[in-house]
């Protein structure tokens, strides 16, 4: 259930939203306005909704892979910071007198964290770290974290929950997984209030479908569109649970308010197992390309074959129930990028 503007006008808060150079962070396409995605379109999705809820609101990100004209109707109503989640002073100058810090910063790309782990690791874990010591020392109460499904890795059970062992596949799970960890020891050594959430495929509109770091969808709807086949990495038949950008707001927002999180991990998707084969197939549908059939290609190192949420303990805890369906979130999606593609004509 959406938070109340009453619970909105108590929250202060601070999306620490950096990235490195070549990461696409979710704005997404994480929410936030579509900040960004696998976080590209969350982020400014998510910052619509807080100064919407009159919640005073910092803004931090580098910009490397952000777009800061995504955030351009908001300007007057929002503090930006530009910098990095690795700078210590900028850190803890955006988190003084903040309520709630949403961390949505990382390096997003699998690929990349396995061909330059280093590189990444200082994002995701020394980044992390120093987000969260910024946190400790300007006394935020809460930090709410976007983490990964990446985590559960390929383990055959299904669907994911949050009782599983984690076994992550690649470096990118391994660092996320560092990073819930990382909540639950500050909680119990600190009593910094954490929650993560655990994201599985959300997309919506504002993502970057030119980066290689974007969300199959967004690539998928620009090259039907276009009159492009896709290009599928495998034999289509591995499986995600796709989920709309606006409920991975509400869960960020929900998460925010919840009572004693202690650490707290909850799966945040839709618990519907879709196939590649099975969402091209829609897509073609909606834009009007049935016809147009896909190119397969080899499997990429660290995908994961199947996976979709169990969302079990996420209703009955968070109290989050996904409210756009897939359908409807595509049509939303499509319409947005066929908007984008007739005024770039």
């Amino acid at each position: 259930m959406p938070l109340s503007t009453a619970e909105l006008d108590a929250i202060q808060l601070t999306l620490a939203l950096a990235t490195v150079t070549t990461v696409w962070l979710l704005l997404l396409g994480t929410p936030l306005a579509w900040c960004l995605s696998r976080r590209q379109g969350t982020f400014p999705a998510l910052v619509e909704a807080l100064v919407a809820g009159k919640s005073k609101v910092t803004v931090l990100d580098n910009l490397s892979s952000g777009n800061l004209a995504n955030l351009e109707p908001l300007k007057d109503r929002i503090t930006f910071h530009q910098g990095d989640i690795r700078q210590r002073d900028i850190l803890e100058d955006a988190a003084e007198g903040c309520d709630v810090i949403f961390h949505l910063a990382a390096v997003v790309s699998v690929p990349q964290t396995i061909d330059n782990p280093v590189e990444a690791a200082e994002v995701n874990d020394i980044g992390t770290l120093r987000v969260f010591e910024a946190a400790r020392s300007q006394n935020v109460p809460r930090i709410v974290f976007s983490s990964s499904c990446a985590v559960y890795g390929d383990d055959p059970l299904l669907p994911k929950t949050e009782t599983m062992s984690p076994k992550p596949t690649s470096p990118y799970a391994v660092q996320k997984l560092s990073a819930e960890h990382y909540g639950r020891v500050y909680s119990e050594l600190f009593g910094l209030e954490s929650v993560s959430l655990r994201y599985f495929n959300v997309f919506g509109p504002r993502q970057d479908p030119s980066s290689p770091y974007s969300g199959v969808i967004s690539i998928f709807m620009t090259r039907a569109l276009s009159d492009q086949a896709p290009v599928i990495y495998g034999d289509g038949n591995q499986s995600r649970d796709f989920v709309y950008v606006k409920d991975v707001v509400n869960a960020n927002l929900l998460a925010a308010a919840m009572q004693q999180p202690q650490g707290s991990i909850f799966n945040i998707g839709t618990g519907i197992e879709v196939s590649i084969n099975q969402l091209w197939e829609r897509i073609a549908f909606l834009s009007g390309q049935r016809d147009l059939g896909p190119k397969y290609e080899p499997t990429r190192a660290g995908d994961i074959l199947r996976s979709y949420a169990g969302m079990d303990f996420t209703k009955s805890t968070l109290k989050f129930e996904p409210e756009c369906s897939l359908e409807q979130g595509l049509g939303l999606t499509l319409q947005w990028y066929r908007s984008q593609m007739t005024k770039d004509r």
